[in-house]
């Protein structure tokens, strides 16, 4: 209900920006666009074609441009950094997080990056520069070095005068981390305890060591699962010696998490989720030509599969118009079970302790699908060919169809995974091109061993 409410909001945003466009009218345009958040700002310059997208961009209040690029795709980010002179983009991200910072840097100009350098003070520039050090995809890149750390062998009252005379605290500060000399992490303190205890209580009586740190090398799926696990605002991350280097907050975690749905949505398609809406044609063509490609290999693949069986379609022309139902049926009961697969193989619930039962379980469903079915399929054969054997192959062909679908869908990603392939990006492809050859191979050979014989 939220996600229609969401969506209809953006469609009707949408609508009256265009119409104001249409209309020539830039003041509506530039009230519409400021009363949005930055997110929702880049959301709606992601529907938009690029030359009303310009348009809009130019309207953003530059206080937010950085916020802004932050939020959008890397190729619209790139559409827009083109529209932007190395003032401009210097003034839109000097002020970021140091881990927004980091997302962006590498798409900035080398003179903007220089000028950004040059603007930050020493602390800033090495905490971006170590934060860079570490590779995409891990805690260290997401982290934000900015935390608020405190020794356990102080008191309440002198931590709240040490966070007035800061005057303000990071973004999603929910608990400040308490440090050892060597500047390790000890465990954590809710700001709520510092508020509610009297100003002589220790630190050390208010310590929660149970929270684990993340370790800086971590890979960002698995800093989803732990933030999904433990409803964690933010974390703490250390390096091997449990050095406390940063904090990954939830806002942060939020943007792993979309990416990953929108990574399996796409990806079993063959596209890119960075793609603009509103790419390039010839970008858009050669994104999409390799993955096309594939598939025009593996077509040919399952149709040299039915050319071996011409003399048997020649003979019963009833076959080649139900051929086609055993292989789509096959193809959509494995794009189910490879759905089931790709997101508990990212979510960290597929191993080698149960897949063997993972894979019983589907073979049962995929039997009484293919018996139910089949069955139906069957009783349709017979009344529209009057063929009692035809029903019987078709039916026959089917159930193994669907189970065999089934055995594809669960070791088909568990097998591209194990090579280091994305299970997500390449599964369908391949999962398409086995069903499609075993649903013909089943059809068509037993039709000639049953129908023939």
């Amino acid at each position: 209900m939220a996600e229609t409410i969401r969506h209809d909001k953006t469609a009707r945003q949408l609508r009256l920006l265009s119409d104001a466009l249409d209309s020539g009218r830039l003041g509506p345009v530039r009230r519409l666009v400021n009363t949005l958040s930055p997110a929702e700002i880049g959301n709606l310059l992601e529907s938009l074609p690029p030359a009303k997208r310009s348009v809009v961009w130019g309207l953003v209040d530059p206080e937010d441009d950085g916020e802004v690029l932050v939020h959008v795709g890397e190729d619209v980010r790139e559409s827009l950094i083109a529209d932007m002179d190395p003032d401009e983009l210097v003034a839109a991200v000097e002020d970021l997080d140091i881990d927004d910072l980091a997302d962006l840097v590498e798409d900035l100009p080398d003179t903007v990056i220089d000028e950004i350098l040059k603007s930050m003070d020493r602390e800033n520039r090495e905490r971006l520069e170590q934060v860079l050090s570490y590779d995409e995809d891990t805690a260290g890149r997401l982290m934000n070095p900015d935390v608020v750390t405190v020794r356990a062998d102080t008191t309440v009252d002198v931590v709240l005068r040490y966070l007035r005379l800061r005057g303000e605290l990071p973004e999603h500060t929910d608990h400040l981390y308490v440090v050892s000399r060597r500047h390790q992490y000890l465990g954590r303190i809710a700001l709520q305890s510092l508020l509610t205890r009297d100003a002589s209580t220790p630190i050390n009586q208010l310590v929660d060591d149970e929270q684990p740190a993340i370790g800086v090398e971590e890979s960002a799926d698995e800093v989803a699962r732990m933030f999904s696990d433990h409803d964690w605002i933010s974390a703490p991350v250390v390096d091997d010696n449990n050095v406390l280097l940063g904090r990954i907050t939830i806002d942060d975690v939020v943007d792993i998490i979309r990416y990953q749905a929108e990574h399996q949505a796409l990806g079993a398609a063959g596209l890119d989720e960075e793609e603009d809406l509103f790419s390039p044609v010839p970008r858009a063509f050669r994104r999409r030509l390799l993955w096309l490609s594939i598939n025009l290999g593996t077509a040919f693949l399952a149709s040299s599969v039915v050319g071996r069986f011409e003399g048997t379609i020649e003979k019963i022309v009833a076959l080649a118009v139900l051929m086609p139902i055993v292989a789509g049926m096959g193809g959509n009961a494995g794009t189910q079970v490879l759905a089931l697969m790709v997101r508990g193989l990212a979510l960290g619930q597929v191993g080698a302790s149960n897949v063997r039962t993972l894979l019983w379980k589907e073979l049962r469903v995929a039997l009484m699908n293919g018996l139910s079915l089949g069955l139906l399929l069957a009783v349709v054969v017979f009344v529209w060919f009057r063929d009692p054997m035809l029903s019987l192959v078709i039916g026959s062909a089917l159930t193994i169809n669907l189970c065999f679908a089934a055995t594809a869908g669960v070791l088909v990603p568990l097998g591209l995974k194990r090579m280091g392939f994305d299970p997500a990006l390449a599964g369908g492809v391949i999962l398409t091109t086995v069903t499609d050859v075993m649903g013909f191979l089943a059809f068509l050979g037993l039709a000639t061993l049953i129908l023939l014989r």
